[in-house]
């Protein structure tokens, strides 16, 4: 009887061995959405109508009503302006999945990845049909690309009544709150995608590199326990991670958790959804975000089928948590041991310089600051100088005026630079007109303003016996005996 039993329970466990294996194995062998298939699909699926970021409502309309024939589109209300607020659903699965964008209207990165995705799943006949049968017979995706268009329409965070969508989530003043919270309790999705945009600013704490992308598992409450709704969540992030590291070694975060009680992350976490939150944050020389919305598509895309196949399971909680926190020591320029003169006496100062993207119609201008001061040694920057011996200088007004901005290049802006002179006037032109000169450029006015302390403007010289070495023109640092290329956003002032 013992020998009998011995044996009963030997094969009880060659049989649990070779059910996990069959299992591991068929998670490993089933998923698709490997980096280099990911990149494919996004080559071929991209949406060629949406090339920035500060597109409107009116502009993904029809994007939206020519994907009525693959997706159940649904007019769910209006915004304070009275602009419509759309859904768009897909698959015929048990397990449903809710996806939010652009709920601060400024935040638009992740809502041009869904156009990206929605062409995607409506495609066929190549070699991701296989993938997109899996989805639709497994999941049901409901999403909301624009949740705040009357934001977006003026490329700023808050709604028409200047309130923060997402901290209304309790309250609901708002009828784009209303809207969300109606659909969620309706759809009551098993998970959800929060999409959102970050600052460029933010980086993977204790490295130089920029967050690119930022994620998380919300919490539900003040002591962020974590239950088996969070559970899914975070392993689903690990798995997405996985990818990015792939793709953007370095370049990932993972977001502050604290409990926000009027937040919809947070909230729709306790409500019994498996959140994920996808902050998309800065990555070199990608100002309009065209790479980093890549990334969006291809991390949702890699999410779905997790989902799809549960392979998220295989991941842990341990590994969520070994995702770096989100840091904020990123400055654009930082300008190491300049000598800045008080009272006749000079002092070596580092000097961390931001600049801040200001919207004009589908485009913007750059407008810089000095963001701190003093001993910066914890701060990166995403271009640094070591201005050892370099003292500031201030610059001054060319006398004559030029007719316009035209009548202007940058070979002469460059010689005014070398002859102590950061700013011109124009004669013709109006306040407010971009250029991309580097240098200042005035109208009405013979002076500008300049300085090296918290919240100044940044434009002066740094000089060595002397003479100028160096131009720091709205926050650009410009090599005056070698000018490298690179690009201004400017206005009239």
């Amino acid at each position: 009887m013992k020998a009998n039993s011995k044996c009963s329970i030997s094969l009880f466990l060659l049989f649990l061995i070779s059910v996990v294996s069959c299992k591991t194995a068929n998670i490993s062998t089933s998923t698709s959405t490997s980096p280099a298939r990911l990149e494919d699909a996004y080559s071929k699926y991209e949406e060629g109508a949406i090339t920035h970021r500060r597109f409107k409502h009116a502009d993904l309309q029809p994007l939206i009503q020519q994907h009525s024939a693959s997706f159940e589109v649904k007019k769910l209300g209006e915004s304070v302006e009275g602009r419509s607020i759309s859904s768009l659903d897909w698959g015929d699965g048990k397990t449903k999945v809710m996806l939010w964008s652009q709920m601060h209207g400024n935040e638009s990165t992740a809502t041009m990845s869904l156009f990206d995705l929605f062409n995607f799943l409506a495609g066929s006949g190549d070699d991701y049909d296989e993938l997109r049968t899996l989805l639709r017979s497994t999941l049901h995706l409901k999403f909301i690309p624009m949740i705040n268009p009357d934001g977006a329409e003026q490329f700023k965070r808050r709604n028409a009544l200047d309130i923060d969508l997402n901290r209304d989530a309790i309250s609901q003043i708002s009828p784009e709150a209303v809207i969300l919270k109606a659909v969620r309790d309706d759809f009551d999705p098993e998970f959800g995608f929060n999409l959102h945009d970050q600052q460029i600013y933010y980086n993977a704490s204790g490295t130089p590199k920029q967050a690119t992308i930022s994620v998380l598992a919300p919490a539900y409450n003040y002591a962020t326990d974590i239950n088996a709704v969070r559970i899914k969540a975070m392993q689903t992030i690990v798995g997405m991670n996985e990818i990015l590291q792939e793709v953007v070694p370095g370049h990932v975060g993972r977001y502050d958790d604290a409990f926000e009680p009027r937040a919809f992350g947070d909230n729709i976490t306790k409500w019994g959804t498996s959140t994920i939150l996808i902050e998309s944050g800065g990555y070199p020389n990608d100002p309009e975000k065209q790479f980093i919305r890549q990334l969006n598509f291809m991390i949702i895309l890699n999410a779905l089928e997790q989902i799809a196949t549960k392979s998220y399971e295989r991941y842990t909680v341990d590994q969520y948590f070994e995702i770096p926190d989100n840091d904020l020591q990123l400055v654009d320029l930082l300008i190491n041991e300049v000598q800045v003169p008080v009272n006749g006496k000079y002092y070596p100062v580092d000097l961390g310089i931001r600049r801040r993207d200001m919207t004009v119609g589908n485009t913007y201008y750059m407008s810089a600051s000095v963001d701190d001061l003093g001993d910066l040694q914890v701060y990166y920057g995403l271009e640094e100088f070591d201005a050892s011996g370099l003292k500031y200088v201030e610059g001054k007004v060319y006398e004559t005026a030029f007719e316009s901005v035209s009548a202007i290049d940058k070979a002469k802006t460059l010689e005014l630079l070398k002859q102590g002179y950061l700013a011109v006037k124009v004669k013709n032109g109006v306040k407010g007109d971009l250029h991309s000169l580097p240098i200042l450029v005035l109208k009405s006015t013979e002076s500008f303003s300049s300085g090296w302390k918290t919240g100044e403007p940044t434009n002066f010289f740094l000089e060595k016996d002397g003479l100028r070495k160096y131009a720091v023109v709205n926050g650009y640092l410009i090599d005056l005996e070698n000018p490298k290329d690179q690009e201004f956003k400017q206005r009239v002032y």
